[in-house]
């Protein structure tokens, strides 16, 4: 694949950022323009697994690309300047309920529905500590939604918590390309 613009939009899940900073490396070695659109609380908020600043510093070193920050940016990737598909990783379970709802009040949620707007492929890439809790209802309404396609998940801590799914970040890549094909990478509920 290559030579398409990816849009990636990162949302506030910290403790999984640092396994998607490598992905937009990955796409962008394949060929892909990268455009990282970021959440409101990864552009203002601090946490034990990181800094604001430096999760943005390392977004826009490894996508070569300033990230969007705002509605008005987001705006853009709609009829103006359209993406080829987008992949949001990580994506919370908070932006998955209001994913599900058609709530896009956020700039990722915003250049999400553009791109499904245009007919173009959105790859999500949970993780939830509720996935199997409350959430799950709205995973599944998600899963039977045209042009929407799954990381393949699994729950990353049944012991501890059993309600949590995390996607296999590893496969974001492969989904994409099988969903730029209208195909879901399968199995959705991963082994590994």
């Amino acid at each position: 694949m290559g030579g398409q613009r990816i849009g990636i939009g990162l949302t506030g899940s910290f403790c999984t950022i640092d396994q998607v900073i490598p992905i937009i490396q990955e796409l962008k070695a394949s060929g892909y323009t990268v455009i990282p659109i970021v959440s409101h609380n990864l552009q203002t908020v601090d946490t034990r697994f990181g800094s604001s600043a430096h999760f943005l510093s390392e977004i826009e070193r490894c996508a070569q690309y300033k990230p969007i920050t705002s509605m008005i940016e987001a705006e853009s990737l709609g009829p103006k300047t359209p993406l080829d598909a987008m992949v949001i990783a990580p994506m919370t379970g908070t932006s998955i309920s209001k994913f599900s709802q058609g709530i896009s009040d956020t700039p990722v949620l915003f250049a999400a529905k553009s791109t499904l707007r245009n007919n173009k492929p959105v790859v999500l890439a949970i993780s939830t500590n509720d996935g199997l809790g409350q959430n799950g209802v709205n995973i599944m309404q998600l899963l039977k939604t045209k042009n929407i396609y799954f990381v393949p998940f699994k729950q990353d801590n049944p012991t501890d918590k059993p309600h949590s799914l995390m996607s296999e970040f590893s496969l974001i890549a492969d989904t994409l390309e099988k969903a730029f094909e209208k195909q879901q990478l399968q199995p959705v509920l991963h082994q590994g």
